[in-house]
């Protein structure tokens, strides 16, 4: 009971006054979490992806706790010096470990979206590949899954073929990170690196994520925008190295994550572009889910992938290309990755908002 006169209130009114407040409905917050009740198989799915997420700042944070311990100093003093002046096997393709790239951790990873890959033909193993992976998206979720792991089976449908994902060669000056890279068979995308790769003998490929950070800023789900009119880099090095041109396709690349709009003019483009000037790569601005919830977090959301493999490209090798040469090969490159998007995409790609488009 309250005292203060007209603030009387009695046990059957008070009753009445929590009944009420209990049939309230609640706060609206706009999240949707997870339930309590979830397979095991897919939390561990989103625990792989989740790992995955944070592997440069864990390998980062790894580096320096052990950085703490004064009697590790030598030996990682060492290290450091090994990785930024003397070891060049990112620049060589070595140190791949099949038993890496086989850890059911990846069945697991690909599974979550789900990622799967479809081959239009058979690709023969006497003679290298260029494979120009397209679209780049914010992080490349399925060019990983494909090309640097055996989770959709890419040994299988192309055997005698080695995939040799390549990547920034910063990437390789970050301790343990880089081993975890190139155990995997990603490696530097430096001209020397193509070149060694290449070769090294029959079968041997490299997957180019053709777009770069450029195209990153245009990966919007529904869309499709291509930077690749400028991109001739690649196509020069197929042709110097006799190397077959393997157009690929990602259909679901660009939905697993929502980023904010940045179309050119605005202030969020100008500062991306400029960011990129002076480092190399972006930083979109990007969201996805959450561990605990469907709809706040960075992580990416659970979108299907489907990874086309379209036809080779025959080259006639040429030490010293003409841009003329180029030029024709990349019209027949583009014909092939047009012909890829107009073949599937009513069964991969129905949500569209528009066609593919070559922007740059």
């Amino acid at each position: 009971m309250v005292t203060g006169g007209s603030h009387h209130l009695s046990a059957s009114s008070l009753r009445k006054r929590l009944s009420s407040l209990a049939q309230a409905p609640s706060l609206n917050t706009g999240i949707e979490f997870v339930p309590a009740k979830i397979p095991r198989k897919r939390r561990l799915q989103m625990l792989a992806v989740a790992c995955w997420s944070c592997i440069l700042s864990i390998t980062c944070c790894v580096f320096f706790w052990l950085c703490s311990f004064p009697p590790l100093w030598p030996f990682l003093a060492m290290y450091w010096i090994w990785i930024n002046y003397i070891d060049k096997a990112p620049e060589k393709g070595q140190r791949i470990q099949q038993w890496v790239r086989r850890s059911v951790f990846w069945k697991y990873f690909a599974e979550y979206y789900p990622v799967s890959i479809m081959k239009e033909v058979d690709l023969p193993a006497d003679r290298p590949y260029v494979f120009g992976y397209h679209p780049h998206g914010i992080i490349g979720m399925g060019a990983l899954v494909t090309f640097a792991t055996e989770a959709t089976g890419f040994s299988e449908s192309f055997p005698g073929i080695t995939p040799h994902l390549l990547t920034l060669a910063s990437n390789f000056k970050v301790p343990f990170y880089r081993d975890i890279l190139m155990a995997l068979g990603i490696y530097s995308v430096s001209k020397a690196s193509c070149s060694n790769i290449l070769k090294s003998g029959p079968g041997s490929s490299i997957t180019i994520v053709v777009g770069g950070a450029a195209e990153s800023l245009s990966a919007h789900p529904g869309t499709v925008d291509l930077t690749l009119r400028k991109r001739l880099g690649f196509i020069k090095v197929a042709i110097q190295h006799g190397a077959d041109l393997v157009p690929v396709f990602s259909f679901g690349e660009n939905d697993i994550f929502e980023q904010m709009p940045n179309e050119k003019g605005t202030t969020v483009y100008t500062l991306q572009k400029h960011f990129q000037s002076i480092f190399g790569f972006t930083l979109p601005l990007f969201h996805g889910r959450g561990l605990l919830n469907y709809n706040l977090g960075l992580m990416p959301y659970r979108r299907r992938i489907v990874v086309i493999i379209g036809r080779p490209i025959h080259v006639k090798q040429h030490d010293k290309p003409t841009t003329e040469e180029v030029r024709e090969v990349q019209g027949k490159y583009i014909a092939e990755l047009t012909r890829i998007w107009d073949t599937y995409k009513d069964e991969f790609a129905k949500a569209r908002l528009r066609e593919l488009e070559i922007i740059d």
